[in-house]
């Protein structure tokens, strides 16, 4: 029994350095979908990862890759924040995303700590599970 309690001790006390990171990451994705709504390229691409800049080379180009291939991300109707996860050794922020038309996407954004700053690496389009009846 004190074994249980210590671990559930443990669990509890790492909820807050999570949920503060879940935060931070929260804040980063979400001022990207801001920057692109505003058509401020220069700013969404400031939450890309070096690797995701060395890519794209340019605001311009980075956001013709989200313009064309992630409608969703460019002019979300709804944004709805859920899990972080880890998985592989890497933090994958879960967000459903609702585009203009009203479908719901799934997405999970890979982040990745760049000196004091969350930046995203990765986005990966999900299925979303078939609804509950």
């Amino acid at each position: 029994m004190r074994q249980f309690l210590f671990v559930l001790a443990c669990c509890a006390g790492l909820a807050g350095p999570v949920q503060a990171q879940s935060n931070e990451i929260e804040t980063v994705i979400g001022n990207q979908f801001e920057a692109f709504l505003a058509d401020d390229l220069v700013t969404a691409f400031t939450y890309a990862s070096p690797t995701i800049r060395d890519i794209f080379r340019t605001p311009e180009n980075f956001g013709a890759m989200v313009r064309n291939g992630y409608p969703m991300v460019w002019r979300p109707a709804k944004i709805r924040y859920l899990d972080l996860q880890q998985r592989e050794g890497a933090l994958w922020k879960l967000v459903q995303v609702t585009d203009a038309q009203g479908r719901a996407h799934l997405l999970a954004y890979q982040m990745i700590k760049v000196e004091s700053a969350w930046k995203i690496n990765a986005v990966q389009v999900l299925e979303l599970p078939p609804p509950s009846v």
